[in-house]
């Protein structure tokens, strides 16, 4: 018997089509540093962002990189490597109890990251990487899947249509930014409600889409994190959200990557103050 995967029809493959289950049909936080800078600040800052979210019905994910593959320059720190990384992202889920969200950059990396991660992420340059798709989707961990800015969200089906043939039906996908011209992103906030309509929960990565790839410094990274706020409320009130992704830092103007983008942790609570507030209006009048 044949049966339709998305590439066409495939003998004695049944998708399956249960979408993911929000724990507790919660809203889902995303956040936390850019990269693991030390130990000790990512203690730091899964303790406090903890005690933030707790102030709130939502569903906590603290989030750091051991390694930023995508750096501008090859001097440009990266991260504490896989070992490394993964000791101390598993010593905060021990010690302080969060549940933990890390990229992977090459398929090898899926199944030892998914022994410490509750959520594994696919960077959006990478998000077109079948073997890369395929090793997530085996770990049986949920997967955030980030939206390249290249990509529509329409064409984010060809996508879907591999996770579910790797037999994988949760997993997100998290809105960043679309390319405008050179060294600028832009967020359509309609692309939000046409990605939701794939069946797949979104979230929005409301950091990243303030980055200026490539126009910093000397071709470095910049961004503007002063917009963080508003693309963030103007996302949520779409009302179609199922998380939100930020990176956040207590001292921004000295983290080791993407500092200029990311929002500084004494605006969090007010910010989720005010989303939570903001969703609640806006998935009512939906």
């Amino acid at each position: 018997m044949l049966y339709r995967n998305g590439y066409g029809m495939t003998p004695g493959l049944i998708i399956n089509k249960k979408r993911l289950l929000m724990t507790d049909n919660k809203f889902k936080l995303l956040a936390g540093p850019c990269v693991i800078e030390s130990q000790d600040n990512v203690m730091f800052m899964a303790e406090s962002l903890k005690r933030i979210a707790e102030g709130y019905d939502v569903d906590f994910y603290f989030k750091a990189s051991w390694d930023k593959a995508n750096r501008t320059k090859a001097t440009n720190y990266r991260g504490p490597g896989l070992e490394e990384g993964l000791r101390i992202l598993e010593k905060a889920k021990n010690e302080v109890g969060v549940k933990i969200v890390t990229d992977i950059h090459e398929p090898h990396q899926a199944q030892p990251v998914a022994e410490v991660a509750d959520i594994i992420q696919i960077p959006a340059f990478l998000c077109r990487q079948t073997d890369l798709l395929k090793a997530a989707a085996m770990t049986g961990k949920t997967v955030n899947i980030k939206k390249a800015q290249f990509s529509s969200p329409e064409e984010m089906n060809n996508v879907v249509s591999k996770m579910e043939y790797f037999g994988c039906h949760d997993f997100m996908l998290c809105e960043r930014g679309n390319c405008f011209g050179y060294n600028t992103l832009v967020v359509d906030m309609t692309g939000l409600v046409r990605l939701s309509r794939l069946g797949y929960p979104v979230i929005f990565d409301a950091t990243h889409s303030v980055q200026i790839s490539g126009g910093g410094f000397n071709y470095g990274n910049s961004g503007k994190s002063e917009y963080v706020p508003y693309l963030a409320k103007a996302a949520v009130a779409t009302g179609v959200l199922s998380g939100l992704f930020m990176e956040v830092h207590n001292d921004p103007a000295n983290a080791l990557c993407d500092g200029s983008c990311m929002l500084r942790l004494d605006r969090v609570d007010a910010l989720l103050n005010q989303l939570m507030r903001i969703r609640e209006i806006a998935t009512e009048t939906l």
